[in-house]
């Protein structure tokens, strides 16, 4: 036989309600009273009926994450399972699901977002990605359901929460620790510039150049697509100047090693020739020879807080909005090296 609330509420001896309230969380039962209804349904082997539970409290334990829509790429991108990993320790400590949702363009994924929402299949959302002008955002806002992004609003940001890194200092300081080992010629390859993050990647070095009083040539960006072979057109590009770059700011890991794989093709060697920096510090950076100098923007954390972030703004949807930045770190490895006179 199942079972039941009623058999909870004898062994913990308290009302059937109260074990209803700590099930949904409720705040005014006191931390004791919880500790003893929650030690009596693991006693019993008592899980609650989350399905029956939604209709009468309007809540699932759930939150659904919106994949970006170029998803015929993203699952070959290290950095996405990371970052759910990060977003996934967090819900299950705090005893919430996930609804991942994969869906195709910008207006496909919008329809699946007001299907969870108005289906109530989710008590809040974490958003991958946004664009301008996003209509899924609209849409959240003004139905004021509870979500989060993870990344940089295209919108005035103090209407929402977000979690991101300070990609224009962390790409100023990967910059200057190719400066401060000599180098003057320093290439930046990223992906659309349409990206916030590659505009802002784009950005830091700019600043870091302008700073050191060094040239900021438009020739020596190059922008392209990450995971579809862009290397090969940055390389050439690059590589037919006059002054070809002796270090290069790569704004993705995955973009750097195949830069590198595709110098080593025709002869350039990473370090002895030209140094290589990227961003993300995905854990194929340490395996790869050489060993990648990258940004560790902390994906696992970003993860994390955005997680933090959405469970806040369900149980309280007054909750002010929040700016929250995850801290990045230099990580020198051997893909760097102190550039020799040229002669």
């Amino acid at each position: 036989m199942a079972v039941t609330i009623k058999d909870v509420a004898k062994k913990a001896n308290v009302s059937p309600s109260t074990v209803s309230h700590v099930i949904a969380d409720r705040s005014r039962i006191s931390l004791d009273t919880k500790k003893r209804v929650q030690k009596a349904m693991k006693q019993l082997g008592y899980h609650p009926n989350i399905n029956a539970r939604s209709l009468v409290v309007r809540a699932t334990q759930a939150i659904g994450v919106v994949m970006p829509t170029i998803t015929e790429t993203i699952f070959q991108h290290p950095f996405f399972s990371e970052l759910l990993r990060g977003v996934g320790s967090l819900m299950h400590q705090a005893g919430y699901s996930l609804y991942l949702s994969i869906g195709g363009d910008v207006q496909q994924s919008c329809k699946e977002v007001k299907r969870m929402v108005y289906g109530h299949q989710v008590d809040g959302i974490i958003l991958l990605s946004s664009c301008e002008a996003d209509p899924v955002i609209d849409f959240l806002m003004t139905a004021n359901f509870p979500f989060v992004l993870v990344g940089k609003p295209s919108i005035d940001e103090c209407k929402m929460t977000y979690v991101d890194n300070d990609n224009i200092t962390a790409s100023k300081d990967i910059t200057n620790h190719l400066i401060d080992l000599g180098h003057q010629y320093i290439a930046f390859i990223g992906s659309s510039i349409d990206i916030a993050v590659t505009g802002d990647r784009l950005h830091g070095y700019k600043q870091a150049l302008k700073l050191a009083t060094l040239p900021t040539s438009p020739e020596y960006i190059v922008h392209v697509e990450c995971l579809n072979s862009g290397e090969r057109k940055a390389v050439k590009q690059l590589f037919s100047l006059r002054n070809p770059p002796t270090a290069m700011v790569i704004a993705d890991d995955i973009l750097s090693f195949g830069v590198i794989n595709m110098l080593d093709e025709i002869g350039i060697s990473c370090p002895e020739n030209i140094s290589i920096t990227g961003f993300n510090n995905l854990y194929l950076s340490e395996m790869t020879r050489p060993r990648l100098t990258t940004v560790d923007i902390h994906i696992f954390n970003l993860g994390v807080q955005a997680a933090k972030c959405v469970i806040e703004k369900v149980k309280d949807q007054d909750e002010p909005a929040k700016r929250i930045i995850v801290p990045h770190k230099i990580i020198c490895r051997s893909s760097t090296k102190r550039l020799d006179k040229r002669v």
